[in-house]
């Protein structure tokens, strides 16, 4: 007894494998539940994920030492003896963030797919499948383990696409798989060129990786197709036509993991292999990251006014504001990175709130399209009130997170000891007028739907409103939302003593 207990408390209990294996380890029993309706499965599939999300926050409030930048709670075994493979596992202050958000986000999304009872058993298996599918890139210290977590997570997103979408859904399953998977192979083309250079023996270890230097020309090689990578999953415009299509036809509680998760997974690949690993290539790109990013937020917010359809001009805001995490990546800055790091744990939130709440207001209408739709605030109140306060933190309201994360890019663009003030004064009158695209399309949506008389005049009209496990599916997501736009302290604590050991150890050596 005294064993086990020593092992719990002391560091040599592998709690990232634990967290890692559990949801799908746990998720393969579901198939062995008894045949007694779709309430046991779904009461299991809850169960399973809150008690994965309490093992992780229990796991990084006694663990994890806040101060500390190197990786943490670190794991290694050897797993394949012929190729040299190990399981390697560590957290740091980049990826806590990440995980702790993938363990919210996905404990609400299995709450908000209640109403799914076709198949039951495959789709929640699915859904915890990808739920350690999202875990394990951020979690992962191995650049092999990295890309088979990355690919672990395309199966279950495909099959939830294609079996519970809606009537294009095998269009977009497919034109998702083709462009994910055309990005993963630049990820692993780039992977085994890190691992394979200058040594017989593969080296892909993150902490070796790091302090090794390249050639320029072919650490911009590597670069350039981890970036194409990247730019798929985050995604980056032009590589960003699979992601409307996606959100557009997905169940809306697949929707929440793509918006609050899958999307950051690309950004958190920028950080840690682009700017972590290849220091060099990055000062070299990162004014065509702001230029790319300043244009993304414009043409996607310009883009999304344009959209009848209510899923596709919420998944055009998520590239938009995509485009703020890439500006804080190219900024080269303290500010400006922690800003990125804020702004990805923020969209995971409101990105989230609004696919979830678009699709608690089609569960009752059955209409896709804004201008089929009108009058449903006085029916609906209580989806109206919760939609305008998302809405207001997706437009930057002081006082939500998406505020303080796009001021905080702001300022990491003005402080940037890279750029002159010439260029920093003209991104950041760019990115205004972006700023000021948002309010236009966000109110014009809640115009569209909630006020007027269109549906309030029709035949047959009754709604009922939100009931219970709704409203606290959109509480729990509004309050992170409003705590970190009060006390962003919260992230910053996380992140701050690594976002500076990346800048002072690469930029400015």
């Amino acid at each position: 007894m005294v064993q086990v207990y020593l092992v719990f408390t002391m560091n040599y209990f592998p709690w990232l494998t634990l967290v890692v294996v559990f949801p799908i380890f746990a998720g393969s029993l579901i198939f062995f539940l008894p045949h007694r309706g779709n309430k046991v499965i779904r009461w299991y599939t809850v169960c399973i994920c809150i008690v994965e999300l309490l093992l992780t926050t229990y796991a990084f409030c006694y663990r994890f030492q806040l101060d500390d930048p190197l990786m943490q709670l670190t794991e290694d075994y050897k797993w394949i003896d012929f190729f040299d493979f190990y399981w390697r596992l560590g957290i740091d202050g980049i990826s806590i963030g990440p995980i702790l958000l993938t363990g919210f986000i996905t404990t609400l999304a299995t709450l908000a797919a209640w109403p799914v009872t076709r198949d039951s058993r495959l789709f929640h298996f699915l859904m915890l499948a990808m739920y350690s599918g999202q875990i394990g890139p951020f979690a992962s210290r191995d650049l092999l383990l990295f890309f088979i977590m990355w690919e672990l997570e395309l199966i279950p997103v495909y099959l939830l696409l294609s079996m519970w979408g809606g009537k294009k859904r095998l269009y977009s399953a497919t034109k998702f798989i083709l462009y994910t998977a055309g990005g993963s192979v630049f990820l692993l083309i780039g992977i085994l060129g890190i691992g394979l250079y200058g040594s017989n023996e593969p080296t892909l270890n993150f902490e070796t990786s790091a302090n090794r230097s390249y050639p320029v020309a072919l650490e911009i090689i590597f670069y350039i197709g981890f970036l194409i990578a990247f730019a798929v999953k985050s995604p980056i415009i032009p590589l960003h036509t699979w992601l409307p299509d996606t959100h557009g036809e997905a169940h809306y509680s697949t929707c929440m993991l793509l918006a609050g998760i899958l999307l950051k997974m690309g950004a958190y690949g920028l950080v840690r292999i682009n700017m972590e690993l290849l220091p060099h290539a990055h000062s070299v790109f990162s004014p065509w990251l702001m230029i790319v990013g300043t244009i993304q937020i414009i043409y996607a917010a310009s883009t999304s006014l344009g959209q009848r359809n209510l899923k596709k001009r919420i998944a055009y805001s998520s590239v938009s504001h995509m485009g703020f995490i890439i500006i804080g990546i190219g900024s080269i800055s303290d500010t400006g990175l922690n800003g990125a790091i804020l702004q990805i744990i923020s969209h995971g939130f409101i990105g989230a709130a609004l696919f979830f709440l678009a699709g608690t207001s089609y569960d009752r209408i059955r209409l896709v399209y804004l201008d089929e739709m009108g009058g449903m605030a006085i029916a609906i109140p209580k989806i109206f009130t919760t939609f305008s306060i998302v809405s207001m933190a997706s437009l930057a309201l002081p006082g939500m997170s998406g505020f303080v994360a796009e001021l905080i890019v702001f300022f990491g663009i003005l402080t940037s000891q890279k750029y002159l003030l010439m260029t920093k004064i003209l991104i950041t009158f760019v990115m205004a007028i972006g700023m000021i695209l948002t309010p236009i399309y966000s109110l014009s949506m809640l115009r569209q739907m909630f006020y007027g008389y269109k549906l309030f005049n029709a035949q047959k009209f009754y709604f009922f409103d939100s009931g219970p496990r709704e409203l606290f599916v959109s509480i729990s997501i509004l309050l992170p939302i409003i705590g970190i736009g009060v006390y962003p302290d919260f992230v910053f604590s996380l992140s701050v003593d690594k976002v500076e050991a990346i800048i002072s150890n690469y930029f400015y050596r």
